[in-house]
């Protein structure tokens, strides 16, 4: 709730619609600092016919923000689908700041931040495997998100793929119940029937460095020992 800038709550004050994932959700906060700015429902399964009805409305001189449940719009979020379209039309877009659990957790991990890849959610079947793979030699600082239901397995399929690395994770940020986990993935493993399966996950994991190419571990990749 104080994440928020005061640059955000003069746009959302400003525009004519504000486009929420929830409209529900995003009541509380906009209720909070007394905004009274319309709402409709924008969200993964609505963007496809929602889209060109706020592109219309853009093209006809109104203004609209976009709003997601909990950090930043278009980061993994169909925002992204409408600053597409907005772009093909040479609609005007502006990029307001705020909170981001990517960063945040980055920043706390104790891992390298001077390079490192996001890759989002991960594949939930077809891709997985491969994508798993890619990264067990990516030498960046690996960044994860993932839903409370898929945590636990994504966690232990990280721990075969890439070894017993040094590992963060983080629940929350930067919210009420904000927790962090540091240590390896074994370490998370076993700590998570202690864990809040609730909200939204971040995972870190240490890159592919010269001590795991020396690694046993890795034998039958082409690191092989």
């Amino acid at each position: 709730m104080r994440d928020i800038t005061l640059r955000a709550l003069d746009t959302l004050k400003y525009v004519d619609v504000i486009a929420a994932e929830d409209t529900r959700q995003s009541s509380v906060l906009l209720n909070h600092y007394n905004i009274q700015t319309p709402l409709t429902r924008y969200h993964d399964f609505n963007k496809e016919k929602v889209t060109p009805v706020l592109i219309e409305r853009l093209t006809a001189d109104e203004t609209v923000a976009v709003i997601s449940d909990a950090g930043t719009p278009g980061i993994s979020d169909p925002a992204f689908y409408l600053v597409r379209e907005a772009i093909k039309r040479d609609i005007h877009i502006e990029s307001v700041p705020g909170a981001t659990a990517l960063i945040s957790s980055l920043v706390i991990s104790g891992l390298p931040t001077d390079r490192f890849v996001f890759e989002g959610f991960l594949p939930v079947k077809k891709g997985r495997q491969t994508r798993l793979l890619e990264l067990s030699t990516e030498p960046r600082t690996i960044c994860i998100y993932e839903s409370p239901n898929r945590i636990q397995r994504t966690i232990a399929d990280l721990y075969e793929a890439l070894g017993d690395r040094k590992a963060v994770l983080a629940r929350e940020l930067t919210k009420k119940f904000e927790e962090l986990i540091r240590g390896s993935l074994s370490d998370l493993l076993q700590q998570m029937d202690q864990l809040t399966l609730k909200g939204e996950f971040v995972i870190l994991v240490e890159g592919f460095t010269r001590e795991h190419r020396r690694n046993a571990k890795y034998k039958g990749t082409k690191y092989e020992v």
